[in-house]
């Protein structure tokens, strides 16, 4: 595969700052996640911030601990038209290290109560190291979707 980027649109009834509001939430994340993987926030603060960190924990059966934790750094902070953050892990002398995939909601208002969400995953800076041993994108293009869906539904109060 060439790309190394994949994206889904979805159109929302709701405002860009609901939206918006709903996306910095990050105890808000395991229901929006269209894979299941998300479990729960650790940091449960709102996001305010270019370079914040927030971490989360996580599920995988491949992963080798089955059970794993996430730090993700804030990228982008544009509310109500961006959010992005890289996706990592922290060492145990709490150095944040990561690994070069970002995720990163876009959002373009169509009028005062609808709002166009794209939701991109990017792996273009990922290191050949980590390509070894992670086959990108770690997840079928219906995850995005999904991921979608969960948060039209979330936003609408459904």
């Amino acid at each position: 595969m060439d790309q190394e980027n994949v994206s889904a649109g979805l159109t929302v009834a709701v405002p860009a700052a609901r939206v918006f509001a709903v996306l910095a939430d990050p105890t808000a994340h395991s229901a929006i996640d269209g894979t299941g993987w998300v479990q729960e926030a650790v940091d449960r603060a709102p996001l305010t911030e270019v370079g914040q960190v927030f971490r989360m924990d996580m599920y995988h059966h491949n992963h080798p601990n089955g059970d794993y934790r996430v730090a993700n750094q804030v990228q982008v902070f544009d509310p109500p038209r961006a959010l992005g953050w890289l996706t990592g892990q922290e060492k145990d002398d709490g150095r944040l290290e990561f690994g070069g995939w970002v995720w990163r909601y876009d959002l373009a208002p169509l009028g005062p109560s609808e709002t166009a969400v794209t939701l991109t995953y990017d792996w273009s800076a990922v290191p050949q190291s980590i390509r070894e041993y992670i086959h990108f994108p770690p997840f079928g293009p219906e995850h995005l979707t999904n991921s979608l869906r969960h948060l039209a539904e979330l936003v609408s109060g459904r």
